[in-house]
């Protein structure tokens, strides 16, 4: 049904010449669109890779609850969420430590970084982005370990200068509210721009509150999501309770704070320093998923489980050259990073709390320059990474007080993971219409854990280290043969050293199964090739289209293992089966997207994106199995419209069948939360509208899923919100 959509919508746009009129550039033109993906501001038609760029314009009108919703919104990133306080985005079939997120170009991917479902996205501040971009594909040539699937680099907003060396003072202001969950957001900015100093501020407060899911189900899942029950605590007793509202999601309520703070120094042209100050905290985030589960005699499998507050902390100094002998431009920058998180669960008629408490401290530093000599474009850089990680964990008797050491997440020791990293890439005007791109990266990644107690797990070993190292490379081709049409073709390889979580993690992923260690894991790789086709037909219809090819190699999957020869033990009371992760998996992702923009009139125009991703194992026997991480079928079309002042859009979001024949069982893929057939195909309806009032003030009013559906994105624990209706007013002074 979707591609069919998409295509009536072409020929649609196709039917409609003599309505066309001029189009902005930045709507269909991609010869003006500036990136940064690739390290400097640069075209994007000059590089053989897909990017997706979310402008601040769009961010404002979209007007998302969090980041994840930001890329869920675009209609080219899959999103998916195990508890209201998620969202991991999935980037042709790579999830999780196989994405990198960048912040202001500081990678937020460190050693604990897991393979299943990440919500570290959330700890962004969407109100305070300036920017997204999205790189699809290996990008390892340019950012090294992780970037299997791709990079999201999101970039937060600068101090505005002065033009006329008076002091500029800005503010804004934003509140909204959304009544699926009862959102409250606070924020507020405050620029101060002198001739070469100006500073911004940025604060931003949101309550959430437990999610109404859609009541509009599919006949054949009457009670599908429903949240019939949940655990309070009375008379120090572990209580089950009736939900008389089922479609509200008891556990799904949180609270966030972020804070944005920049210092920009320009005292020349030619040299800029800017420090950047970051903090994230959230109140306790449950783990929604868990709370909905019940044990074999019927009763909920856990009375509390959830992340305890999240805090996230990044200080970084950038200094930027101009015009030297060896670099045109250069950009220094050094990072630290604190990051806490914690995870706290209690079974059902027990009276422990379990904490597991991690501690990364991560530092940086990136030098990246740019050299142009004559038709080449030359960019090289080093990157030096160190993480540090403490794992602590407690369990403490809920009655008494009392707190006994329990058994850690990861080693208990310490662990530490350090890199080194080299590139050089080439961007070469071979001819007029052709431009060639072509890059090396050396890699060199140690990885170090210690094993101090003895006393949960009778480790064989007291320390476990592994080093590797990896040359990863990337060629493509973009012809240009005229103003309207662009082909490119790329190849790249890319590569994911094993870190903390994949070597040294230690926990049950869920009753009855337990995971170990193993300390002989190695790096895994990828190979790819893709092909991209964007065309301008006349002034009034734009087409892009990619398809693409992904070979893994040693992917680190979960399987069973042994523990001291034993392929089940006892772990938290549980007999459970062993599983570690390990280098026996060869798989194939291919896919493909499509995509036009079409304008109708002056003031209209259409939009549509379609995603299909297809992922196999290649079994040692000759055969095939699904690779768990694959979404279904995905996309968005909308119409908008546009006139001085005001702005609409009508849009759908739209997923296809993930049928439970296409699921990797007992992996990442959680058929557990799923129907008995799979994921149901889903779309939604959508209605955004946006009103300048005057100078300083503009109301914007939503309503999304407006037929208040029921549904679920794939691999998620969780609903999406029924019928949500949300205000905000913006203030800019």
């Amino acid at each position: 049904m979707y591609i069919k959509l998409l295509f009536f919508g072409i020929l649609l746009s196709g039917t409609v010449p003599v309505l066309a009129q001029t189009l902005e550039k930045d709507t269909l033109q991609l010869n003006e669109l500036q990136v940064t993906a690739g390290r400097f501001t640069e075209q994007s038609r000059l590089l053989p890779f897909r990017i997706k760029q979310i402008t601040a314009r769009d961010l404002a009108f979209r007007n998302s609850q969090t980041s994840a919703d930001v890329l869920l919104q675009s209609g080219d990133v899959f999103i998916q969420k195990s508890q209201a306080g998620g969202g991991s985005p999935v980037l042709r079939g790579f999830e999780a430590n196989r994405v990198l997120l960048v912040v202001d170009g500081v990678r937020m991917n460190n050693a604990i970084y897991r393979g299943g479902h990440l919500q570290n996205i959330l700890r962004i501040d969407n109100n305070a982005l300036e920017k997204v971009e999205v790189l699809f594909g290996p990008a390892s040539v340019l950012y090294g370990s992780d970037a299997l699937g791709g990079v999201i680099s999101f970039q937060t907003r600068q101090p505005t200068l002065s033009d006329d060396g008076r002091l500029r003072l800005s503010t804004s202001l934003l509140t909204r509210f959304s009544s699926a969950n009862k959102e409250t957001t606070q924020h507020g900015t405050i620029n101060l721009g002198f001739k070469n100093f100006g500073s911004f501020t940025s604060f931003t407060a949101s309550e959430f509150g437990d999610i109404r899911q859609g009541k509009n189900r599919l006949s054949r899942y009457p009670d599908f999501g429903k949240r019939t029950f949940f655990v309070v605590r009375e008379n120090e007793q572990d209580v089950v309770k009736e939900n008389p509202k089922p479609d509200v999601q008891v556990g799904t309520a949180y609270r966030q704070f972020d804070m944005l703070q920049k210092f920009l120094y320009r005292p020349t042209g030619q040299v800029e320093h800017v420090v950047n100050i970051q903090y994230s905290s959230t109140g306790d985030v449950p783990r929604y998923d868990r709370l909905t589960q019940r044990s074999n005699n019927g009763l909920p499998s856990f009375a509390a489980w959830y992340y305890g507050p999240e805090k996230r902390f990044l200080a970084s100094y950038q200094l930027k050259l101009a015009g030297q002998n060896f670099y045109d431009k250069l950009v220094l920058t050094a990072a630290y990073q604190g990051i806490q998180e914690s995870r706290h669960s209690r079974r059902f008629n027990n009276s422990n709390l379990r904490s597991q408490v991690e501690n990364v401290e991560v530092f940086s530093l990136n030098a990246d320059a740019r050299k142009v000599i004559k038709a080449h474009t030359w960019r090289y850089g080093l990157e030096l990474v160190s993480n540090q990680v403490l794992s602590t964990a407690t369990s403490r008797h809920i009655l008494t007080g009392a707190t006994v050491p329990s058994d850690t997440r990861y080693p208990d020791g310490g662990s530490t993971m350090n890199w080194l990293g080299a590139y050089l890439t080439d961007q070469w005007a071979v001819a007029e219409a052709v431009v060639l791109n072509a890059g090396l990266r050396y890699s060199l990644v140690r990885l170090e854990a210690r094993f101090n107690s003895k006393e949960f797990f009778p480790f064989p070993f007291n320390q476990t280290s592994q080093q590797a190292g990896n040359l990863s490379g990337n060629i493509g081709v973009v012809y240009l043969p005229a103003p309207a049409t662009r082909l490119n073709l790329h190849g790249s390889t890319g590569f994911r050293s094993p870190n903390v979580d994949d070597l040294g993690k230690v926990f049950d992923s869920q009753p009855g199964l337990v995971v170990v260690p193993n300390p002989g894991l190695r790096p895994e790789y990828t190979y790819n090739l893709e092909v991209t086709a964007n065309q301008r037909l006349g002034e009034y219809l734009w087409l892009d289209a990619t398809a693409y090819q992904t070979w893994l190699r040693d992917a680190i999957v979960m399987d069973a293992f042994t523990f001291s020869n034993q392929s089940e033990i006892l772990y938290d009371g549980v007999l459970s089966r062993v599983r570690a992760n390990q280098n026996k998996q060869r798989a194939l992702v291919r896919g493909y997207h499509l995509g036009f923009n079409a304008r109708l009139r002056e003031n209209l125009s259409l939009r549509s994106t379609y995603n299909y991703t297809s992922g196999r194992v290649l079994e040692a026997n000759g055969t095939t199995s699904p690779l768990d991480h694959i979404p279904p079928r995905f996309g968005k079309t909308s119409l908008q419209y546009e006139i001085p002042k005001f702005r609409a859009e009508l849009s759908t979001l739209y997923n296809g069948w993930k049928h439970l024949k296409d699921y990797r069982l007992n992996a990442e893929d959680n058929e557990a939360f799923a129907t008995p057939d799979g994921t149901p195909a889903w779309w939604t309806l959508d209605l955004r509208t946006s009103y300048q009032a005057n100078q300083y003030l503009t109301l914007q009013l939503a309503c999304e899923n407006i037929l208040d559906r029921n549904y679920r994105y794939f691999a998620s624990g969780v609903s999406a919100p029924g019928r949500n209706f949300i205000f905000s007013l913006r203030g800019s002074f």
